[in-house]
């Protein structure tokens, strides 16, 4: 289920969720309700928002609703030894999170394209997804499990998993489905 948080355009989130379900047969809908603008994870000094504050707060929603919760938000996420992040995800577990901030063109001083930004949602959704199931990093640079540190890495791998991780990715799917989760 993609869960918005805070001020999302619902039309990219369908999107997003068409786009996982085709890319990795998962049955993903949108929530028809929003969690509020994470306000309690704003860290006042650096002017972001602590991702695991909110990942916190998501694994919280995932217990009571007994599925698995993709985050989405548009404010700027950090963890401590980052000075910002696309994305986290609770290795092997049932919570990720992702924003929209850094993956808008805009951000770049690019003009606005939906398509572009739909691109980048895609990718870093699936790459956290990829570890929420416990996939790790690959070294591949078009994999989608590749390492994304800045945007053009984001831009520059493909939306699909690699040999490897694909059926890594699919193993642990099956594993999840017959232990019911």
């Amino acid at each position: 289920m993609i869960c918005p948080i805070g001020p999302v355009d619902r039309l990219l989130l369908h999107q997003l969720a068409r786009r996982i379900t085709a890319r990795c047969g998962l049955l993903c809908r949108v929530s028809s309700t929003k969690l509020d603008n994470p306000r309690y994870a704003y860290n006042e000094t650096r002017r972001q928002y602590d991702s695991k504050t909110i990942l916190h707060c998501l694994k919280q929603r995932s217990k009571e609703k007994g599925e698995w919760v993709l985050g989405v938000t548009s404010v700027d996420l950090y963890v401590p030894i980052l000075k910002f992040v696309f994305g986290l995800a609770e290795v092997e577990g049932r919570c990720a999170l992702i924003s929209l901030h850094r993956l808008r063109p805009e951000f770049y001083d690019a003009p606005p394209q939906d398509a572009l930004l739909l691109e980048r949602m895609e990718k870093t959704a699936l790459h956290e997804l990829g570890h929420a199931l416990g996939l790790t990093h690959c070294r591949d640079r078009r994999c989608v499990m590749y390492s994304s540190t800045h945007i053009e890495h984001t831009d520059q791998k493909g939306p699909e998993f690699c040999p490897s991780c694909g059926e890594l990715f699919k193993w642990r799917v099956r594993k999840q489905k017959e232990r019911g989760d």
